[in-house]
């Protein structure tokens, strides 16, 4: 299916990871034509990301950025302006789990607020630094990802912060709908990433399976179902589509 998306301009944040979400969004949106702004805290990260999308024709740079850092992000973004001089698609793919799986009553105020300063307020940061430009040309495509873990009852910043990407993705589109910007969320399932390297490949491998089999289609997702999803919404076969969250999970969750 042609996506549209030829001639496009796609930032997407946390691309450093070479086994992760950001990298995989990357190419899909260049294999559809995309030029790709790639940025992440880890500079060479994201280089070798934009490396692989100038190997498959599309035009990209690589940007150092701490999506929680305001000034930097601003920096980004005039960054990237320069260079192709419009931002088409924001996706908002950056973040972490500060507290992982440490208890409540065990997690402290600091693990919560570094939680919500990359998943909450990087997104925030990143929405405020692109919209005026999307505003200005009445076009654009904003992409959060928020989690399953948001709707599934766990009391850990992760969830909450991923939570209240969804109510900020919906109050944006709300807001910049009239000028002609869509805003959605993802909430990915299970998916093979660097989020995982702290437990073992034994435990991993259980969590995955055990993953799999409460889900009605009975398996996990790749980092290539996600992608494929950012691609549909950041084209134009989704423009009725705004302030939604996309659950891409196999059916873990349905309501």
């Amino acid at each position: 299916m042609d996506y549209g998306l030829k001639g496009k301009v796609a930032l997407v944040t946390g691309t450093a990871s070479q086994k992760g979400i950001g990298k995989g969004i990357c190419l899909i949106l260049a294999k559809e034509g995309c030029d790709i702004v790639s940025a992440s805290r880890d500079l060479e990260g994201a280089k070798q990301t934009a490396t692989e999308v100038k190997a498959m024709g599309p035009k990209a740079i690589a940007l150092k950025v701490d999506v929680a850092n305001y000034s930097e992000v601003d920096e980004m973004v005039k960054t990237a302006l320069k260079e192709f001089g419009k931002i088409d698609i924001l996706v908002n793919n950056a973040g972490l789990s500060a507290v992982g799986g440490v208890p409540f009553l065990n997690s402290t105020q600091e693990m919560w607020e570094r939680d919500f300063a990359v998943n909450l307020f990087g997104t925030m940061n990143c929405a405020k630094a692109v919209v005026p430009g999307m505003v200005s040309r009445k076009y654009g495509k904003i992409i959060n990802f928020s989690s399953t873990a948001a709707k599934m009852g766990a009391p850990n910043s992760y969830s909450a912060a991923k939570a209240a990407i969804q109510a900020f993705t919906r109050g944006l589109a709300t807001e910049f709908g009239p000028s002609g910007i869509n805003v959605n969320a993802i909430a990915p399932g299970m998916v093979r990433t660097k989020l995982f390297a702290a437990v073992s490949k034994e435990i991993e491998n259980r969590l995955f399976e055990n993953a799999a089999a409460l889900t009605p289609l009975r398996r996990n997702q790749t980092i290539d179902d996600i992608a494929n999803a950012v691609a549909f919404l950041a084209s134009d076969l989704s423009k009725n589509i705004t302030g939604q969250c996309l659950e891409v999970d196999s059916g873990m969750v349905m309501l």
